[in-house]
């Protein structure tokens, strides 16, 4: 009797394991097949995903749309396809994609108030991109930092500085903080400072550097160069020259015209002082 009994409980065991065993081979295969219909779907989505980024660069390229729009554009594509390809990925693996809707959505308001300056940043890309206050390529200075707009992207504006570093400042500041662009504009004014010894011919001086700058051709005639007394310092008679030129050319005049003076000066035996005091001692 005891013996009949154990059997039973044996059987209804092995019975019961053999069940469970099944649910997990099913569940498993199940499982597996999600995980290959989610990789597939994120292996395959991504390649179409840098398909469909070329052929918007490609179209935008065609227009001849701004280069700045073209960047923002390519960034706002980018972004929500990516967005597309992870709700496909969860809903290859079995998630319900109304109910991860329902909870993305949920999340995004809150995601968008702990991420207020990230809605801020990409509310200035918009500004930026609409009153055009800078493009991609212009020269420009904004909170202390020279550099070349290099990229205007959704939250962010890359600069590329003289000594190649890369700089990303956030929209929202860009769109709100004093910018000055030096490259708006086809022509620039260069101006230097230049002292000459007190008791030298300022009329004198003022030829040197009228002649030195009439045998560039790269200033501009119009509007006239100018050399004009600045200051009286204490160690010499300061001029200053103020020249127009084409804003590609502002650099290399700047340096080309300082050096010239300076050899033309020494031809011409103009002195050009330092720093100096005159100290008189009296005797008692």
């Amino acid at each position: 009797m005891l013996f009949s009994i154990l059997q039973a409980a044996s059987a209804e065991v092995t019975t019961n394991l053999d069940i469970i065993l099944r649910k997990l081979f099913e569940l498993g295969v199940t499982a597996g097949k999600h995980l290959l219909v989610a990789a597939l779907v994120f292996v395959v989505g991504r390649l179409i995903i840098g398909i469909i980024n070329k052929l918007v660069a490609k179209l935008l390229s065609r227009r001849h749309i701004d280069a700045s729009v073209q960047s923002f554009l390519r960034s706002l594509v980018k972004i929500m396809l990516t967005v597309l390809l992870i709700i496909s990925v969860i809903g290859a693996l079995g998630v319900n994609t109304t109910s991860f809707a329902a909870l993305l959505a949920s999340a995004g308001v809150a995601i968008g108030m702990a991420l207020s300056g990230n809605l801020q940043n990409f509310a200035g890309g918009l500004v930026i991109l609409l009153f055009k206050p800078y493009r991609v390529g212009d020269w420009i200075e904004v909170q202390g930092v020279q550099g070349k707009v290099q990229e205007i992207q959704i939250f962010h504006t890359l600069l590329l500085q003289a000594d190649n570093k890369v700089v990303f400042i956030p929209n929202g500041s860009m769109s709100t903080a004093v910018v000055v662009n030096y490259t708006r504009t086809d022509t620039r004014r260069v101006e230097w400072t230049v002292g000459i010894d007190y008791g030298e011919s300022v009329d004198k001086a003022k030829d040197v550097i009228l002649n030195t700058i009439k045998a560039d051709q790269r200033i501009q005639t119009d509007p006239e160069p100018a050399v004009l007394v600045s200051a009286l310092a204490d160690s010499s008679v300061n001029l200053t020259v103020r020249v127009w030129v084409k804003n590609d050319d502002y650099w290399p005049v700047f340096h080309d015209i300082y050096n010239q003076i300076y050899d033309q000066f020494n031809a011409a035996g103009i002195s050009i002082p330092f720093p100096q005091q005159t100290v008189h001692i009296v005797k008692d």
